[in-house]
């Protein structure tokens, strides 16, 4: 099965750029979509709605326009999940999962400090709370692959300017070792930096400075992390 994660940065956006274009030419089975940046009644276009693509929508219902994520399946799952049971978390729209037999994928967007303390420490909360529900998934006999935009960096690998960024949200010393803790400790694997252990892929740059054009970015968001359960 061939798997996508991407940050939308607005599907409708996504869309006048040929975003459903790129879906065709990946030939992907599942397609995972963070920060969509819309109601679902927003996407009743068909482009929005591409042949042979079965699609699901988690927005946010706090605040419209905000957040969300989507989940562009080939084969029909079996069930689709939206809630993970804590309503702050749930009513910004960060988390759908759709079931294939055996087979979990989750599209996850985690949330971000970088706009000041409130948000920072909703943050802290969310990797607390959210430790357990991946440590139940760990041990529930399913196989895994999270597809998300976690907004944190594991190391100096996955950064440009590891040395500036200290201090700031994504690459605190806390957040990299929660993420680190559940990739080393808790049997789940990261999928890129497995791949390519000294990659430097970035999947995000900043909109200033031409960070983009000069390559200075971070490998931290569209990255999937997955848990196979040992067979019997």
């Amino acid at each position: 099965m061939r798997i996508i994660s991407l940050n939308a940065n607005g599907i409708r956006s996504a869309a006048t750029k040929g975003v459903f274009d790129w879906f065709g030419r990946q030939g992907a089975d599942v397609v995972c979509l963070q920060e969509t940046k819309a109601q679902e009644d927003q996407l009743s276009d068909p482009m929005f709605r591409p042949d042979g693509h079965h699609c699901f929508y988690r927005d946010a219902t706090s605040k419209k326009g905000y957040s969300g994520v989507a989940i562009y399946a080939k084969r029909e799952p079996d069930k689709v999940l939206t809630e993970l049971g804590w309503d702050e978390f749930d009513n910004e729209g960060r988390y759908i999962e759709a079931r294939f037999g055996k087979l979990s994928v989750v599209s996850l967007y985690f949330p971000s400090g970088s706009s000041g303390d409130e948000r920072q420490q909703f943050k802290f909360r969310a990797m607390e709370w959210i430790a357990p529900v991946f440590e139940k998934w760990r041990k529930s006999g399913r196989d895994y692959v999270i597809c998300g935009d976690w907004n944190i960096v594991r190391s100096e690998k996955d950064i440009k300017n590891w040395k500036s960024n200290q201090k700031n949200s994504g690459c605190l010393p806390e957040e990299r070792a929660w993420f680190n803790g559940m990739i080393d400790g808790r049997g789940w694997v990261d999928s890129y930096r497995t791949l390519h252990p000294e990659g430097e892929d970035y999947t995000w740059w900043s909109n200033r400075g031409r960070a983009r054009e000069n390559d200075v970015g971070c490998v931290s968001t569209t990255r999937s992390a997955h848990h196979r359960c040992a067979s019997d």
